[in-house]
């Protein structure tokens, strides 16, 4: 326990020193993190924001792995970190001096049980890429096929493991003591890097990750994800199929060898967007490194490492956001907004909704060819910053794996419009939400759930009584929503109203009609055909009330 705290506190003050040093003692001084250098006084409004980009990342980058790939994540999330930060965090490099020959042996032959030269026919010593968590080298089975293997750097988990620590810690600290931390819930966001980063660490996730994929590829002969050879990995080795191509963004030689740059680039786009909006599994890193061009346009996806994860909920809030920014409703994004549940209590409604406005005004009546989807959604991420509204991160993922391949696509046909590319999917996506058999699903769910509240309302009532009669009632009213709850509640209870009044039309037309049978009565009163008439005013009530949910967009 006593080494382990001294370890914490010797590695602590390596990172105070790295800031330090690198001229943010009045950054560390801001988060309460150390005294304040005399040199570096004055309002936060006059500190140089950019400037500060350039020191972080320089700090950082000198930190090693783990505060490298949280400065990369950081520069996504332009929701939480000013522009001129997150442009210089994006500019953060994973590429460090490659560690012996002798140490990837060692690795190999401890982690795979037998020398490597029984293991591998053949093992190049120089890699081919290296990083700061592992290293590529080419290889041969002894089957003949080509393999590329990634090594673990020796000893980095418990480095990482000491610095995930530290932040956690960090993290607790300025929950603790800042308004700022506890607004953004900073604890959960470092637990959620911790947990990507320690999966990070675990080839064999990556290697899951490259197969589930490739599965969602399997019937398209056009799209190759490398085969893993899982006799070959573990933990801290990774050995997959060697798949040789042409780099995605090495123009030159695709045009020497004659390849169709505009098929190339469609391929990438719909193979991303179906990832994104089909299968909800979705490379999170797509850049040009990671992506290689085969014979006969074919795209070839490495490197797993880094995965998006979206929710059938988050695929139709995605889906709804393009639809609405494409036709200029800012309403219709403020209404998405509102429905993911991340406005916060004290958003300022008219000043949020003027930026978005300014947004959309940005982008109208431009052509498609020029909207850029990437750069739209960095700068809907720069409102939410502003307006303290927290994008969920897997959106923020998203949003840079689109900004990166954006990236790529202009470089292959300049004239590619990936706005255009992506409103099929979104069509079909919402197409697919209005369904009448998923309505009824998803009614069906709804019903069910409600009927679970129904039979505890008795109990929870009691509770409350309870509760009351001891005094211990507390309530937390915020005025400013007050009024936008209560048109809630009363949509609510109006749509309530009419499906049970709609039911018991149902129930008497039903009772009229056996009635009638049984008797053997016609259908008439007064001369009236009231089975007719019913059947009509139902059903009149009944589409009624589906066009009040479809324009509401709730169900």
């Amino acid at each position: 326990m006593f080494k382990n705290k001294l370890k914490h506190s010797k590695r602590l003050q390596e990172i105070l020193n790295a800031f330090l040093k690198n001229g943010l003692s009045h950054f560390l001084f801001r988060l309460g993190l150390s005294k304040q250098d005399s040199t570096e006084s004055g309002p936060i409004e006059q500190v140089n924001l950019h400037d500060i980009g350039v020191k972080l990342r320089q700090a950082l980058q000198e930190l090693g792995p783990t505060f490298i790939k949280l400065g990369q994540i950081s520069s996504t999330r332009r929701d939480l970190v000013p522009t001129e930060i997150s442009s210089e965090l994006a500019k953060l490099q994973d590429h460090v001096p490659p560690f012996p020959f002798e140490q990837v042996e060692e690795i190999i032959e401890y982690e795979l049980g037998a020398p490597i030269t029984q293991l591998f026919a053949e093992f190049h010593q120089k890699p081919l890429a290296t990083a700061s968590i592992g290293q590529v080298h080419a290889a041969r089975l002894p089957t003949g096929e080509r393999v590329a293997v990634k090594v673990q750097r020796p000893n980095i988990r418990p480095t990482v493991e000491t610095d995930l620590s530290i932040l956690a810690n960090i993290a607790r600290f300025l929950e603790d003591n800042t308004d700022w931390a506890e607004t953004y819930h900073l604890r959960d966001m470092i637990d959620e890097f911790s947990s990507s980063l320690t999966d990070e660490l675990d080839y064999r996730i990556e290697g899951r990750n490259g197969e589930r994929i490739a599965k969602q590829f399997a019937e398209d002969p056009y799209i190759r994800i490398p085969a893993v050879f899982w006799d070959y990995s573990t933990e801290k080795v990774l050995t997959a199929e060697m798949l040789q191509g042409i780099k995605a963004n090495d123009i030159q030689q695709l045009d020497a060898e004659g390849y169709d740059r505009r098929l190339i680039a469609q391929r990438i786009v719909d193979s991303m967007f179906y990832q994104v909006l089909e299968m909800g599994f979705f490379h999170g890193d797509p850049h040009p490194g990671n992506i290689f061009i085969r014979p006969e346009n074919v795209i070839s996806y490495m490197d797993f490492g880094m995965v998006g994860r979206l929710t059938e909920e988050l695929k139709f809030h995605f889906a709804s956001l393009i639809v609405n920014m494409r036709n200029g409703d800012t309403d219709g994004m403020i209404e998405t907004f509102s429905d993911m549940g991340i406005l916060p209590d004290d958003l300022d409604m008219r000043s949020f909704k003027r930026d978005l406005d300014t947004l959309q005004t940005k982008y109208y009546d431009v052509s498609l060819n020029e909207i850029h989807l990437g750069t739209i959604f960095m700068e809907l991420f720069q409102v939410a910053y502003h307006h303290h509204v927290q994008i969920p991160s897997e959106i923020s993922i998203l949003g840079k794996a689109i900004l990166t391949m954006e990236g790529l696509i202009s470089e292959l046909d300049p004239d590619f419009s990936i706005m255009k590319a992506v409103e099929p999917f979104g069509e079909k996506l919402m197409k697919e939400r209005y369904n009448p058999l998923h309505l009824a699903q998803e009614s069906l769910k709804q019903w069910m759930e409600n009927y679970h509240i129904l039979t505890h309302l008795p109990k929870d009532l009691k509770d409350i009584t309870k509760t009351i009669k001891k005094g211990k009632l507390q309530l937390d009213i915020n005025v400013k929503q007050t009024h936008t709850f209560l048109n809630r509640l009363d949509q609510i209870s109006n749509r309530l109203s009419f499906s049970i009044i709609l039911l018991s039309f149902s129930i008497l037309m039903v009772g009229v009609i056996v009635g009638s049978a049984i008797a053997g009565e016609r259908n008439l009163l007064w001369d009236f055909p009231v089975i007719e008439a019913g059947s009509i005013i139902a059903g009149l009530m009944f589409l009624f009330l589906l066009y009040r949910i479809f324009r509401s967009g709730k169900m």
